[in-house]
């Protein structure tokens, strides 16, 4: 049972024989600085994850994650995101989640989830793999991104949708390859492959596309993709 009586749920991607994983257990409990550039300065929350560790621990969260969920760093790195599920989590969603994972593609979910205070909210919550440079395929982290949603808004998830929608039909079909591309979890260097093009140029369409569509970092703009239905 998880804090209050609540009732713990498998993690994603996860392990369930294991203990938490604790930060000195941790191999590489940090990101290096282009993940954590992912996320860094951005307005959402948002956080890496490491599937080549026992349980798939975070290891890396912004301050809006902090801010949004009332725990602190050091009760968040090294744990399985499982420990802002509750009682009343839905377990297809989790499920829906822990699939995409098996899976390695980007998927989004709005679900209940529990702050640390044990107070609930729906959270839109968006999980997309990361991968290397270097070698095309290889899986190196999962970096996630949680919106809370008002319960008083009605059909909040279709609204970002169409919002994202809308800012996606004013890229240009160069900036739409490069954005989908992204939004798949390769690099500049896999990008500059798939579209027969130098890595310079990737960057700068990359860098014209976050301007257009409003983003900071490449999480944001991956999680306006994936709500854009790309």
């Amino acid at each position: 049972m998880g804090r209050s009586g609540v009732r713990a749920t498998a993690g994603f991607g996860a392990r369930t024989d294991l203990k938490p994983v604790l930060m000195q257990d941790l191999a590489n409990p940090v990101p290096d600085a282009r993940a954590m550039a992912l996320i860094e300065g951005s307005p959402i929350a948002h956080t890496v994850s490491n599937p080549h560790l026992p349980d798939n621990p975070l290891v890396a969260v912004n301050d809006a994650f902090v801010r949004l969920t009332g725990y602190p760093r050091e009760e968040i790195i090294g744990r399985n995101c499982r420990f802002l599920a509750g009682a009343d989590t839905e377990t297809r969603l989790s499920d829906t989640i822990r699939a995409g994972i098996h899976e390695r593609r980007p998927v989004l979910v709005e679900i209940l989830n529990y702050k640390k205070d044990g107070t609930p909210f729906r959270n839109a919550v968006l999980v997309a793999p990361l991968f290397e440079t270097e070698r095309e395929g290889d899986l190196r982290y999962f970096v996630g991104s949680q919106v809370e949603l008002p319960e008083d808004a009605p059909g909040p998830g279709l609204a970002r949708r169409v919002r994202a929608s809308e800012a996606v039909r004013s890229l240009s079909r160069r900036q739409f390859e490069v954005l989908s591309l992204v939004a798949k979890g390769l690099r500049n260097k896999q990008i500059a492959y798939e579209l027969g093009l130098a890595e310079k140029t990737v960057k700068m369409h990359r860098g014209l596309t976050m301007e257009k569509l409003g983003v900071r970092t490449s999480a944001d703009m991956i999680r306006l993709a994936v709500e854009a239905g790309i």
